[in-house]
């Protein structure tokens, strides 16, 4: 019997969700798609049990094949921007899991990249910061800056070239600690996912969270995926914009230098 790893939920819709949500990354599989730990089994509604993967550093061989992979499992694509997985559960709110992260309906999609990161991103958590006693007027104008250079298309960048010209299907929780590293180094995807938040967004956007704290051999991970599947000239000056709002979203979090962090960012872009 394979070794697993149980996680555990309060709510039964964010067990379904995360279920689909993996499920989902992993039909990218059989084109290249990077490969996403099995859930094994649901013994109660809160339950899942998940692969466990036995993790390791990574060799520059298993970095290179975790960004040719994941370069495939983004031109999976998506229906559209912010769209959750297609088994999300169909009564579940459209928030996922402790962050409450949005998610968007069919009826209510953004036409561009930018309308769906401005409002159902920085916004939203800009919003709840506020309201929490967190930024105060002057300090969310300078968001608000940047929400509307979001929306006039000014920041908008097009996707890598595998992805086309629609949304790319993200992780969109994809920072280290979600990128497991096999012991055995003939994983052929390099890398195995898990704990995902996946929806429908911009490519460079998971790739700018694998940057924000600081990913193994992320140097090699990068080449290779802009290898496979050429990215935009100039995204590596719009790492900080697409790393806007996993910041404010550990500041709604956690709070701390996050705050001061994700202003700063702000007013580059404002």
């Amino acid at each position: 019997m394979p070794e697993t790893y149980v996680k555990t939920f309060t709510d039964p819709n964010e067990a379904a969700a995360e279920a689909a949500g993996l499920e989902w990354l992993a039909e990218a599989e059989d084109a290249g798609g990077t490969r996403i730990a099995r859930v094994l089994g649901r013994p109660r509604p809160t339950v899942l049990e998940l692969e466990f993967v036995s993790d390791t550093a990574p060799t520059a061989a298993q970095a290179e094949r975790f960004g040719r992979s994941l370069a495939h499992t983004h031109a999976a694509g998506a229906a559209h921007w912010g769209v959750p997985s297609p088994g999300y559960p169909a009564n579940g709110p459209m928030r996922m899991g402790r962050s409450r992260t949005p998610f968007v309906p069919a009826s209510e999609a953004p036409t561009t990249w930018g309308e769906f990161f401005a409002e159902y991103r920085i916004r939203d958590f800009v919003q709840r910061i506020v309201d929490a006693g967190g930024y105060d007027g002057s300090e969310a104008a300078v968001f608000e800056r940047v929400c509307d250079r979001l929306e006039d298309g000014t920041l908008g960048s097009p996707q890598p070239a595998l992805v086309g010209d629609g949304p790319a299907r993200l992780h969109g929780d994809l920072w280290a600690g979600n990128v497991l590293w096999p012991r055995d180094h003939s994983e052929p995807t390099g890398a195995v996912l898990i704990d995902a938040t996946p929806h429908g967004g911009h490519a460079e956007t998971d790739l700018a969270l694998l940057a924000l704290f600081g990913l193994p051999r992320l140097e090699t991970v990068l080449a290779a995926y802009d290898a496979e599947s050429r990215l935009a000239a100039g995204w590596q000056e719009r790492v900080e914009l697409h790393q806007l709002a996993p910041l404010l979203l550990h500041v709604v979090l956690f709070g701390g230098s996050y705050t001061d962090a994700a202003l700063r960012v702000a007013r580059r872009y404002a």
